[in-house]
């Protein structure tokens, strides 16, 4: 049996590393064999899992968010690191702030390394030199945040078997759920981006009805679902549970809408709807 990682190779946010061991409790119900469609497939941990422990499954992993690619980079991404970190080297303790000409030379390598590359694992780099869980897709963005010393101290393991045995797709969850959805026995994987969460890192742009609509999936198949307590789904569905004949009340309402500041780089949008009834 190759090597199965309880841990995705390379920084992913909302990687389910904590639920590994329970994940494959929950795995050993369902024969080798099974078809198992991980809609959502992020870091690939749950792929990886599922296709270590049921090698005769065929596991179909979309990689939406090309963390393939990611994986491909890891030599520059470790150079990049090993570069800084000659920078850094003892001026700074560790998880301290990194300031002045240290900062400025960090930052001009970087983009030496975009420029001369193409490419910069910003996630991977973020996690280095930024404050815990905050990750930056740019220089740009980078240079509007304090440095930190995070730098992790060895290069990342190329993991070459991470991905071995997956059929990777690349595209819309809901193409690849109509793929599937009538395949007897289909078990799907479903680790949407959570609501109330910061999705900046994902590439895709969710609202409400976004969430909501994954839920769609979960209906009259065979799932295992992700979710957290700030997005209060769980909540909201046995509320709509109990009002099943509630209908949507704002239907053919009238909406005004009010964009308000809280400062310079904050907004929001205040609502109000109304409706009057016929007498």
């Amino acid at each position: 049996m190759k090597k199965m990682y309880l841990s995705a190779p390379l920084p992913f946010v909302g990687q389910k590393r904590m639920f590994a061991k329970e994940f494959m409790k929950v795995l050993e119900q369902y024969p080798d064999g099974t078809l198992f469609v991980d809609l959502f497939g992020g870091s690939g941990l749950l792929s990886h899992i599922t296709k270590s422990l049921k090698p005769h499954s065929t596991v179909i992993y979309n990689d939406f968010d090309n963390y393939r690619f990611r994986m491909k980079h890891i030599p520059q991404t470790n150079q990049l690191l090993a570069d800084i970190r000659t920078i850094v080297g003892n001026s700074v303790p560790r998880h301290k702030i990194i300031k002045g000409e240290l900062r400025e030379r960090i930052l001009s390598r970087i983009e030496q390394e975009e420029k001369t590359t193409g490419y910069v694992d910003f996630i991977t780099l973020s996690s280095s030199i930024l404050f815990s869980m905050k990750y930056k897709l740019s220089v740009q963005d980078m240079r509007k945040e304090a440095l930190y010393n995070n730098i992790r101290k060895t290069g990342y393991p190329e993991c070459t078997d991470y991905l071995e045995g997956l059929e990777i797709v690349s595209c819309d969850y809901k193409e690849v759920f109509n793929r599937y959805k009538d395949i007897l026995g289909v078990v799907f994987l479903v680790d949407p981006p959570y609501l109330s969460t910061d999705v900046g890192t994902y590439n895709m742009y969710w609202n409400m009805a976004d969430y909501l609509d994954v839920l769609n999936v979960l209906k009259g198949h065979s799932y295992v679902y992700f979710t957290s307590n700030k997005s209060s789904i769980l909540e909201l569905c046995e509320w709509i549970g109990r009002n099943r004949d509630l209908g949507n009340p704002f239907e053919n309402c009238t909406k005004v809408e009010f964009n308000a500041h809280m400062n310079y780089s904050s907004s929001y949008t205040d609502m109000m709807l109304y409706k009057k009834e016929a007498a």
